[in-house]
């Protein structure tokens, strides 16, 4: 058995069971171990970005990790922008990334980099193999470490010839350490702060803490204090919907985020920690909390969300039925051109249960996202780094991870062209994807930005740098291309028709929104 072999089928009994890979000649040996394993399911992405972020989808839905196989250093560099957004939602991921044999890297062949170095901004571990034999022991290491809670993001750098050469075998998966546990300290601390503090008062939620299980567990603390309930504006899977607690979230502008929280004076966080603003401003605070307020931390993002509100919920003495559970609320859909307002009152309207959204809507999304607060129950993926680029990739992970349910794509003009290429994957795969592209022609939240920093009276050079409008972007005819049956809409009626057949269907479908 050869490195790659031992490697692989490590992972496999660890309970890994899909590659999302864009590989190159020095990954060959990986490949054909990937070929060989009949537990390992292979899903080829044309662009690293799309690899990385679809590996971040799955991660999400599935709770535990793929492999991404990548391509030497500049390979792993073009995919990480996603593994970004990946650590960032607490993702666990494992990358395969190739290297040069180790006898070949001293003639500084045109690939050779310096890839830990590329690696290591965005992994929460970095592994060398060091020779054929360690190949599957560094397996083992990996998924340890990208299994701990919530998920992490952990790199294995294969030199050729440890892929290459024989003598290897498997190694027996490693223990995952358990979550680690907010202290009783901090429940009794947090406790205390909900029932004897200034008001008003906020539970703060973030991360895990927006699974089902641990909203329950908030709203049960909400029923015990009047407590208000805010979550995160970028939330890695949120479950909401009819029957679930609901959540409000913060506004993505500061000064809309510093306003929604100016009244609080004493606020418990769950999952994450204190907002502050995405860029800094002119004249704007960069803080979001209000000056004076009590903050507790109660449970960071690596802290079990769900045991700590339990605890937190036990403590208060806290009826065993939350408050906040969301009831069907459906707003009609105002008839005729087609507007983020009617378009998202459809949406919610149509979405169905079990449905998952990946959602990179940007500036056009926000009403289908406030709008579906009543729809059936459903999950929710959110760009949580930030990085532009995420939502089709997310989309593929997340069908790859549930195949028996739908997902819808809502993704912005603009963001979608940084990987497009993930419509392929899905005709490749045929995966059940709803693809709502909404096309605006313009990159409309620098438009908004560029007001926001105190850019003056700006020119037409500075104009046409934020416009996708010369030439037009044809996503219709871009979606064909690829292999996803396409059509474009500009009217209410026309979106309605487009979404149910889409909805009806299964396997990818891509809808043109004229916005």
């Amino acid at each position: 058995m050869n490195g790659a072999e031992a490697f692989i089928e490590t992972l496999a009994d660890c309970g890994v069971d899909t590659c999302f890979a864009n590989p190159g000649t020095s990954e060959m040996q990986l490949v054909a171990a990937v070929d060989r394993s009949p537990r390992m399911r292979a899903v080829l992405g044309l662009f690293e970005g799309v690899v990385t972020g679809a590996a971040d989808g799955y991660g999400r839905m599935a709770d535990k990790p793929a492999i991404t196989l990548l391509h030497l250093g500049p390979g792993l560099g073009n995919g990480l922008a996603n593994l970004h957004n990946a650590r960032r939602a607490g993702s666990p991921v494992i990358n395969m990334v190739g290297d040069h044999a180790t006898y070949h890297r001293h003639y500084d062949a045109p690939l050779t980099s310096d890839v830990t170095g590329v690696a290591a901004p965005m992994s929460d571990s970095v592994r060398i193999s060091r020779s054929e034999r360690d190949l599957a022991q560094a397996g083992a290491e990996a998924f340890s470490v990208a299994q701990s809670y919530p998920g992490k993001i952990a790199t294995v750098i294969v030199p050729a010839d440890h892929a290459w050469s024989e003598g290897a075998c498997v190694v027996a998966p490693l223990p995952v350490a358990p979550a680690a546990r907010a202290p009783q300290e901090a429940i009794d601390t947090a406790a205390a702060a909900l029932r004897d503090g200034e008001g008003p008062k906020v539970l703060f939620l973030g991360g895990r803490a927006l699974r089902e299980d641990a909203l329950r567990q908030a709203g049960r603390v909400a029923a015990a204090t009047g407590a208000r309930l805010i979550c995160e504006t970028f939330a890695a899977r949120h479950q909401r919907g009819v029957g679930r607690v609901t959540v409000e979230r913060l506004p993505y502008f500061g000064e809309q985020a510093e306003a929604c929280l100016a009244e609080f004076k004493t606020m418990v966080f769950v999952g994450c920690e204190p907002p502050v603003s995405f860029f800094a401003y002119p004249g704007k605070p960069s803080w979001l909390s209000p000056p004076g307020a009590r903050i507790v931390r109660l449970a960071s993002m690596r802290e079990d969300a769900r045991a700590a509100l339990e605890g937190l919920a036990t403590a208060l003495n806290a009826p065993a039925q939350p408050a906040l559970v969301q009831e069907s609320a459906i707003v009609e859909a105002a008839p005729g051109k087609l507007n983020s307002g009617n378009l998202g009152a459809i949406f919610a309207e149509l979405l169905p249960e079990g449905a998952i959204v990946a959602d990179e809507g940007a500036t056009q999304g926000g009403a289908a996202y406030g709008m579906s607060v009543g729809s059936k129950p459903h999950d929710w993926l959110q760009l949580t780094g930030g990085s532009i680029g995420s939502g089709l990739p997310l989309a593929v992970g997340a069908a790859v991870a549930c195949p028996d349910r739908k997902v819808i794509a809502l993704h912005g003009d603009g963001g979608a062209m940084y990987t497009n290429q993930a419509l392929w994957t899905m005709a490749r795969e045929r995966l059940d994807v709803t693809t709502i592209i909404l096309n605006n022609g313009s990159y409309a939240i620098l438009n908004i930005e560029l007001a926001r920093v105190g850019a003056q009276n700006p020119g037409p050079k500075a104009l046409s740098m934020l416009s996708l409008r010369d030439p037009a972007i044809n996503w219709t005819q871009m979606g064909e291309a690829m292999g996803v049956p396409s059509v474009r809409v500009e009217t209410a009626e026309e979106f309605r028709a487009a979404l149910t057949d889409a909805l009806a269907q299964k396997g990818p479908r891509l809808i043109e929104a004229m916005l």
